[in-house]
């Protein structure tokens, strides 16, 4: 079989077989957004992400500097929705031995502005040659509780940290490589290209039940909480704000908003469930059962378990 057989979480899950974890200390291990070591009294979170050329960005339709931002945001994003801190990272790079300097340079500036602001250190890394850029970076978080995929409860309600669907949109607006943009698609552009992880919602995520960061499709990640908490949950549509520049993108492009809303990866925002009131954009509830739903109206609908897919 080849590796493209198994699809992407296949593959992840065939793998994880080989190597099972045999350590008290590993709190949890494979199927979350971190892993959790607990180490004398600290709660340690290990997470991980790879940007490579032609899979995840296009060299000449990047900036390296957002390139090295939105690196080191999708680390930042998984170690806040497991409700900690990022503290130190690790970076590999595989490049070009033809590479402009100043490309990798770029990228090492905007991880130093992600550094800056979200209050993290880059410790150490790794350097080798490749035909295409790849960049890696590990990263290390602490925090008092782990929050994960697992917790979601009957009767929680389920949030979501902002409108979605911005960074699809801007995504297809890239690809159209345009001659000139609107300001609204300038505006979508930028939310694909510097989306910020919610750091700032930190106390939210330690008092949800689980959490997750929407990297892949707010409709997948949902999927993931629903089968490691075997529960239903139901999308209320009517809840699902459209963004006014997604508004007027799809209006120009006659795009379905719900979509994008429900299917754009590369957010970074955070869905999460809990029983409590909370001031965050409330769209829908969990129950018993298994599966995704959305509900309008009278009807609920099943959603496919679909979303970006590296393979």
């Amino acid at each position: 079989m080849k590796v493209r057989d198994f699809g992407e979480f296949g593959l992840i899950e065939k793998l994880n077989q080989i190597l099972p974890i045999n350590d008290k200390d590993v709190i949890v291990g494979y199927g979350d957004d971190c892993a959790c070591v607990k180490l004398d009294n600290t709660l340690l979170l290990f997470t991980v992400d790879i940007q490579v050329e032609n899979v995840h960005f296009l060299k000449d339709r990047i900036d390296p500097t957002d390139l090295g931002w939105k690196l080191s945001t999708s680390n930042v994003s998984d170690i806040v929705s497991c409700g900690g801190r990022p503290r130190w990272a690790l970076i590999s790079l595989a490049l070009p031995k033809d590479l402009d300097y100043d490309f990798i340079k770029g990228i090492y500036e905007g991880i130093k502005q992600a550094q800056d602001y979200y209050g993290f250190f880059t410790i150490g890394g790794n350097v080798s040659s490749s035909s295409q850029v790849m960049i890696d970076m590990s990263m290390v978080g602490q925090t008092d509780r782990f929050v994960g995929r697992s917790g979601a409860k009957v009767g929680d309600f389920v949030y979501v940290s902002s409108e979605l669907g911005l960074s699809k949109a801007g995504l297809e607006l890239i690809l159209m490589n345009k001659n000139f943009y609107e300001d609204f698609e300038e505006r979508l552009i930028k939310r694909h290209y510097r989306p910020t992880a919610r750091l700032d919602l930190l106390d939210s995520v330690l008092q949800a039940n689980s959490c997750i960061d929407i990297s892949d499709g707010l409709v997948s990640d949902l999927w993931h909480i629903s089968k490691k908490s075997q529960v239903k949950i139901v999308i209320e549509q009517e809840y699902l704000k459209v963004h006014p520049d997604l508004e007027l993108f799809c209006n120009k492009y006659g795009k379905n908003p719900y979509d994008y809303i429900l299917y754009s990866g590369e957010e970074y925002q955070l869905a999460l469930t809990s029983n409590k009131e909370m001031d965050l954009m409330k769209i829908g509830y969990v129950e018993e059962g298994e599966g995704v739903y959305i509900k309008s109206k009278s009807q609920i609908v099943r959603l496919d378990e679909k979303g970006f897919r590296h393979f």
